[in-house]
């Protein structure tokens, strides 16, 4: 049912490219001027960014991730959560003879509202500190549990000496606390794979794919790739083991193939949550491209028909598992974010684009819509208060009315000293990327970036009263 929704949705903007048509206002003035006929212009088929899933929409959380990354530094914590498909609220909801595996709609329920309570235990109770901004997206394994990777970034920096507090990567002790031991046995042994399980689905040309066994050290340290190494101590330095059955044979193993834990996290949720102290730059954009994947697809060789058709590519090796179909009917989010990062238009004088139909082609070409930057121009001549302020600024003080494609002053938020009837929010903006070969363009987003309170295209463009050409 939901391939046939996601295929009729996809039909729509299929058949509505015409009405979609869209190419740069000059292009489409000159265009008008030179030959007058609007049929061939803008040929291609657009799956446009705002389908939920497309690579579009993939690529635009990928870049605003980095937004969070560029405003407050390298993130704190990543956790992946799974879903447990032995917790008593799915359990107690099946008929005599089911199994978790029968009954996809309730394992979507219940991971929701589980992620749902996370999210808060995380944010609003604030269990690590106070939060500054988290972002989370959810996918799918191959047997259909949904799983959700969580990047949050604290208001305080995690120091390398508080790691131990909140990650461990230790058996706990079974005595002291045997609820939390039966959580880490069940749901936190990774394998076992290498040596002692050659047959392990983690092992590609003899080697762990995860990297493990991993080594064990008396100490938490700073790996030389920033990827911290957790203290997991040998049985000589009173380390726990425990034994578990491989091809039913029992072995003993140690702590070097416990995945990172949070016990508070493991405790609350009895499930695999593996949490990680993320630190270096290089894990940033893994991480934030790995939050934003997209689908999952499962492509062969196949003679392309047309380059163009962006649908038709998004469609061709979509793979959907009876959980996501169930997720996506429910309309459950996919991915969630805070605080939200406004999008700001880059474009050269008159090079704006225009969303246009046959019908209203010629009246377009004339008067071209206002766009979030001509909008910034007219409110810094207007407002003293946006002439002191960088474009990528205006969000966290003005909001974008996209009716009336103006600016406005925020109604509510922090107020801002000295500036009566101004309020500041969270929001972030952030300009569109552009190609270092699209040379005027790209150098019209340095002086966005460094120019306060510009005026027009050509405030930009003159230098102690001179105008410059280009």
């Amino acid at each position: 049912m939901y391939v046939k929704v996601e295929t009729e949705r996809l039909a729509f903007i299929r058949f509505n490219q015409p009405k979609l048509r869209s190419e740069d206002y000059i292009h489409l003035r000159d265009a008008i001027h030179s030959d007058g006929d609007v049929q061939n212009i803008g040929r291609l088929t657009i799956l446009p960014s705002t389908y939920i899933g497309s690579p579009r929409h993939m690529h635009e959380y990928a870049q605003d991730a980095m937004t969070y990354v560029r405003n407050y530094g390298t993130p704190d914590l990543f956790i992946t959560v799974t879903c447990n498909p032995k917790w008593t609220e799915i359990e107690r909801e099946l008929e005599p003879g089911q199994k978790p595996q029968d009954r996809h709609d309730i394992i979507a329920r219940v991971f929701q509202q589980k992620l749902k309570v996370m999210m808060d235990v995380l944010t609003k109770y604030r269990v690590f500190g106070d939060t500054r901004c988290y972002m989370y997206s959810v996918e799918w394994q191959k047997r259909g549990l949904p799983h959700a990777h969580i990047l949050i970034w604290l208001l305080n920096k995690l120091h390398s000496n508080e790691v131990d507090d909140i990650i461990s990567a230790e058996i706990p002790d079974p005595v002291t606390d045997p609820r939390l031991h039966d959580i880490v046995t069940t749901q936190m042994v990774h394998g076992p794979c290498g040596a002692l399980n050659p047959l392990s689905p983690c092992m590609a040309d003899g080697k762990c794919t995860k990297r493990y066994p991993r080594p064990l050290v008396a100490e938490t340290v700073t790996g030389n790739d920033g990827y911290p190494v957790y203290r997991r101590r040998s049985k000589e330095d009173n380390g726990r083991t425990i034994k578990v059955k491989v091809q039913n044979q029992e072995i003993e193993i140690g702590n070097e193939f416990i995945v990172p834990y949070c016990p508070l996290l493991s405790r609350i949720f009895e499930t695999h949550a593996n949490v990680e102290s993320c630190h270096s730059a290089k894990s940033i954009k893994y991480l934030c491209k790995y939050v934003t994947k997209g689908s999952d697809m499962a492509v062969f060789g196949i003679a392309s028909e047309n380059v163009n058709d962006e649908i038709s590519n998004f469609q061709m090796g979509r793979y959907v598992s009876t959980n996501e179909a169930l997720w996506r009917l429910l309309s459950f989010q996919i991915h969630e974010r805070y605080p939200t990062v406004v999008h700001l238009a880059v474009h050269l004088e008159n090079g704006q684009r225009v969303y246009f139909t046959e019908a209203n082609a010629a009246q377009r070409a004339e008067r071209p819509p206002s766009t979030t930057l001509t909008s910034f121009f007219a409110m810094c001549e207007a407002d003293p208060f946006a002439a002191t302020l960088m474009y990528v600024e205006m969000p966290k003080y003005y909001t974008w009315n996209q009716s009336t494609k103006k600016f406005q002053r925020r109604k509510q938020g922090t107020p801002v000293p000295d500036w009566p009837q101004v309020f500041s929010t969270d929001a972030l903006g952030r300009m569109y990327t552009v190609h270092p070969r699209n040379d005027e363009c790209f150098y019209l987003r340095l002086l966005l970036v460094n120019v306060r309170g510009p005026k027009s295209f050509a405030h930009l463009k003159t230098v102690n009263g001179h105008q410059c050409q280009t």
